[in-house]
């Protein structure tokens, strides 16, 4: 086997090679972007039906030399479930299986190659449910450089350079991916404070490193933020991008107000899906020029911009190792269908605001959307954290606060709320916490249904 080095330099090596043409994209017409999928999914269907068993079957009568994307709802879709259920003839290459990736992933501590060319993730997602994700060389370099390419021209065009210090208060192990591109601007210093670690550890990392560029997750900037508003933390970073969690409307008024800058967002998923800020518009630019994004209702039925899907099916253009085609996942998203200032012709989507997995479900079948919650908690100026637990008949809320706040008030309304909702009687308990217990990532999940009968 290769040393770890000598692979990271290839990778490095590579993604110099590629990144000006990644770059490029964000500016690619629409036709281009649109010959570009084509070509792509003729690749990765033809890989499918050559190398995978279960994709084979599903992919009966599909020709992969003429196959165009209007095709795709020809093709059945694909969950979670049904991938971890089939891995083993999922994956295309003979040397990978389901036995050999967990036992990568079960010493992976720091960044790692497997059989010299892959690099293995392990995801719960918000909804808990674990998925093992198997990604090429080249499909992993160009998913890196497409979670770089906003965020290096938004580098270039503040004047940061590559001795600007950037902070990132997220994953602390490679077998998530926030915590694995390392060959991503890899002059650049970069401390990495894991999200799990103690806030008085993380403050204080951040005031001796002082960084320009600070990254992390929603729910941890959000913090930070409050720490910045009392004093504690003191930094002046001159960019804040948040990822991999829904930045909520108050998150974003909280991070902006304490450092007086906008907050860039992101979005990803280990299956591949993407979409970045640009700065100059509302909303996220879907990487749709390396995936097919298909916006569903819950019968699977297209939805129009403008209006919130149920959920997505995703066709991951970049990875022939392990292909994802028409992968649903449970995102709700909502398309913004009008031309950016940017120049950009990729699409976007506007801020993310939960999954469909976040739903309550009570007797009789009473479904209780996040946002009758999260509207009301919201609202209060001095909520700086929340997490909600379904109860049999309610719901039971933790918070993290900055000042007082009257509990008593905040438990009718939400009551209130659910009584409107339908749920009879609820009963709401709410406390305050000083620290939630986070995932194994590091990120917090905010809502926590009860299992489904």
């Amino acid at each position: 086997m290769t040393d770890y080095e000598t692979l990271r330099q290839r990778h490095i090596e590579d993604s110099r090679n590629l990144a000006r043409e990644h770059s490029e994209r964000l500016v690619w017409p629409t036709e281009r972007i649109g010959a570009e999928r084509e070509q792509r999914l003729r690749l990765l269907i033809g890989a499918a039906q050559r190398g995978s068993t279960w994709h084979r079957e599903r992919l009966a009568g599909i020709d992969p030399e003429t196959v165009t994307v209007a095709d795709l709802p020809r093709i059945p879709t694909m969950t979670k479930d049904e991938m971890m259920d089939h891995l083993d003839e999922i994956f295309t290459d003979p040397r990978l299986s389901r036995g050999l990736v967990e036992a990568h992933l079960e010493t992976l501590i720091d960044d790692a190659y497997l059989l010299d060319e892959f690099h293995v993730f392990a995801s719960g997602g918000s909804s808990g449910r674990r998925g093992v994700f198997v990604w090429d060389w080249n499909g992993w370099l160009s998913f890196a450089l497409t979670f770089g390419r906003f965020w290096l021209r938004e580098r270039a065009e503040l004047g940061l350079g590559r001795e600007s210090v950037e902070a990132v208060v997220a994953a602390d192990k490679a077998s998530h991916m926030t915590g694995a591109m390392t060959f991503i601007a890899p002059t650049m210093p970069v401390h990495r404070f894991p999200a799990t670690l103690s806030l008085p550890e993380i403050v204080a990392g951040l005031n001796r490193v002082q960084p320009a560029i600070l990254r992390g997750y929603p729910t941890a900037l959000t913090v930070l933020a409050a720490e910045a508003r009392a004093g504690k933390l003191q930094i002046e970073p001159r960019a804040v991008r948040a990822h991999s969690e829904p930045l909520l409307p108050e998150m974003r008024r909280a991070i902006e107000e304490a450092w007086g800058r906008p907050v860039g967002n992101s979005y990803g998923t280990t299956e591949g899906a993407h979409a970045a800020s640009c700065g100059k518009g509302r909303g996220m630019h879907l990487n749709e020029d390396l995936c097919i994004f298909e916006l569903v209702d819950d019968a699977g039925r297209p939805v129009p911009a403008g209006e919130r899907c149920a959920k997505v099916y995703v066709t991951n253009l970049m990875n022939l190792a392990q292909p994802l085609i028409r992968y649903e996942l449970t995102d709700e998203l909502t398309l913004i269908d009008e031309p950016c200032t940017c120049g950009s012709a990729l699409r976007r989507v506007d801020d993310i605001a939960g999954r469909a997995d976040d739903v309550f479900v009570y007797p009789g079948g009473v479904v209780v959307h996040p946002l009758s919650f999260r509207s009301l908690l919201g609202r209060e100026r001095n909520v700086v954290d929340y997490q909600v637990r379904q109860t049999p008949r309610g719901a039971s809320i933790s918070l993290r606060t900055s000042s007082s706040v009257d509990l008593a008030i905040l438990k009718r309304r939400i009551a209130d709320s659910l009584e409107r909702a339908g749920v009879p009687g609820p009963e709401v308990n709410i406390e305050r916490v000083e620290v939630f217990e986070r995932q194994t990532s590091g990120k917090l999940r905010r809502f926590l249904p009860l299992p489904m009968p």
